[in-house]
């Protein structure tokens, strides 16, 4: 049966979901609001429990963004503040952000940036979550609504795949790069789709194309000319800066070493190749990178948002599955604004913000197909302007940073 612990811990006994009838947990998500101070727990768009919460105070702000479960420990303590208890433990982030339970949770922003529950709610979420499991703070209450849309990935899409078209590269994450050649999208001579069961449910990111990746790619793409620009690791060092200048000198063009867009271009043009899409696709799975690939962003002047999905209640019949999803308050600084080449703000209160972002992307038919081979129950997918930033690593999911602390 499920369980809902509503505010003031009562306990109240309601329908039981499908997912649980048929023996298999549900995937479940947390939503923690910082004006309304509260956590709620729900199951694709129903409530499953709900609590008060003492989130950061001023100087020591719980940041608001997409996270998951990393760490769970029963005992705990911190090892930033006095070795204070933290029962319940739930670890979000490696830099010292969590849930857990506190004798002293009041209505109003209290902690040094954690979230506190109160000790018995506390007892009952740990038990009823698990590592990976998603967890979303937003400055108001934002809630999951199942969302419709022709981008969204479905495991029907692993169908057998037309001719192999190799212009459309898989290629492992930049942290994951070990020299070993690029992996691209070619057929597999199978008759039936290969949907890979019993695995660990994935995470995508769509987000815009960064100064790294473009790096990298050019990287690749110098080694393909002959030159040695160093390992393709995104980082402009000094091999990579030779490697420029070698290729400025053979072209007769200006020798000055930097990565222009007008260099890019060229390399491009040299090589024989498009210059690439503007967006780009990353997929994790179990705390660990599998491959990256272009996406195409319309209308790049105009702010994507923030906003995050989750995959579940597969029909094994239809190849069917639903999506719930939500819009955060994207808060980009002027700075990013600029560099990204944003003119237009995204507005997360206009209607159905999420879905008109959903509309300006196009995914290769590749990289659907893939994807739909290793969709689970509990995928989610993350859409932002700006990358993950420091907090995603090893260990980690996808996590989105919408407003630092």
């Amino acid at each position: 049966m499920r369980i809902t612990l509503g505010m003031g811990l009562a306990v109240l006994i309601v329908s039981a979901p499908s997912a649980l009838l048929a023996g298999t947990k549900a995937p479940l998500q947390i939503v923690v609001a910082r004006q309304q101070q509260s956590l709620v727990v729900y199951d694709g768009d129903t409530v499953v429990a709900t609590s008060d919460v003492s989130t950061g105070r001023r100087g020591h702000t719980t940041p608001t963004g997409i996270f998951s479960i990393l760490e769970k420990r029963r005992h705990h303590r911190s090892n930033i503040y006095s070795n204070a208890p933290m029962p319940y433990m739930q670890r979000l982030t490696w830099s010292g952000i969590a849930l857990h339970g506190s004798n002293h949770v009041p209505d109003y922003p209290a902690s040094h940036g954690c979230v506190r529950l109160p000790s018995k709610f506390a007892a009952g979420l740990f038990k009823m979550t698990e590592r990976g499991m998603h967890v979303v703070i937003s400055d108001r209450q934002v809630t999951p609504v199942e969302t419709s849309s022709a981008m969204l990935f479905q495991p029907r899409e692993a169908r057998p795949p037309r001719p192999p078209m190799s212009d459309v590269p898989l290629r492992p994450a930049i942290s994951h790069f070990d020299g070993a050649s690029f992996e691209v999208a070619m057929t597999h001579s199978s008759p039936s789709p290969v949907l890979e069961h019993d695995q660990p449910p994935i995470r995508i990111l769509i987000t815009r194309r960064g100064d790294q990746e473009s790096m990298r790619d050019l990287q690749v793409l110098l080694t393909t000319l002959g030159y040695d620009p160093g390992d393709p690791d995104g980082r402009s060092g000094p091999m990579t800066l030779a490697a420029i200048r070698s290729f400025q000198t053979a072209e007769g063009l200006p020798v000055d070493g930097k990565a222009t867009p007008d260099l890019i271009e060229a390399v491009y043009r040299k090589v024989g190749r498009n210059m690439p899409s503007n967006g780009i696709l990353r997929v994790r799975r179990a705390f660990e990178p599998l491959f990256e690939a272009d996406v195409k962003i319309e209308r790049p002047e105009l702010a994507l948002g923030t906003h995050f999905l989750q995959f579940q209640d597969t029909d094994a019949a239809t190849g069917e599955g639903k999506w719930f999803g939500m819009s955060l308050d994207n808060a980009l600084s002027k700075a990013a604004k600029q560099r990204l080449g944003i003119t237009v703000d995204a507005d997360p209160l206009e209607f159905n913000p999420l879905e008109q972002s959903l509309s300006r992307l196009t995914v290769p038919e590749e990289v659907r197909r893939r994807i739909a081979r290793l969709l689970a129950d509990g995928s989610s997918l993350s859409i932002s302007d700006t990358d993950t930033g420091l907090e995603t690593g090893e260990g980690t999911d996808f996590i989105t940073i919408t407003r630092a602390r």
